[in-house]
């Protein structure tokens, strides 16, 4: 089972979406470079808010692009 962590940038009615970041190096340049994805995941109880860093683990399809769902919120401060 896949798991990520990142921030909420969107909560929606039981839908968040989370902002994953990673960094790649240039072949040419060598300078290391942010690449981000979103996913969209399933929060039942509507607990986390944008700011938030947490944790997501794939699951089953829930609709469309719900492929994820919440592990648990990670204590850490927001960036």
């Amino acid at each position: 089972m896949r798991s990520k962590t990142g921030f909420v940038v969107t909560a929606k009615d039981k839908t968040i979406v989370v902002r994953v970041d990673s960094y790649r190096t240039h072949a040419k340049y060598k300078k290391r470079y942010r690449v981000s994805n979103k996913f969209h995941a399933h929060d039942p109880e509507n607990t986390h808010k944008i700011g938030d860093k947490v944790t997501i683990y794939e699951s089953r399809p829930l609709s469309k692009l719900k492929r994820w769902t919440i592990v648990k919120p990670s204590n850490e401060p927001t960036q």
